[in-house]
């Protein structure tokens, strides 16, 4: 196996990884509530997902 020399400096390890970065996630709308979704999830608001109702939420008064 190969052994480094030398140690490798921080700033020579942070620019290899300057495209290591988050990104925003893709956002949607629901099309039932019209609240913003994160893509390809069930909304927190009402439950539903691609037009159909995934789970049934509790109404609190």
């Amino acid at each position: 196996m190969a052994h480094p020399k030398r140690k490798t400096s921080k700033t020579r390890r942070d620019k290899r990884r300057t495209h290591y970065k988050a990104s925003m996630p893709a956002l949607g709308v629901c099309s039932n509530c019209g609240a913003t979704i994160k893509m390809h999830t069930v909304c927190d608001e009402c439950g539903h997902y691609r037009g159909k109702l995934a789970v049934e939420k509790e109404v609190t008064a």
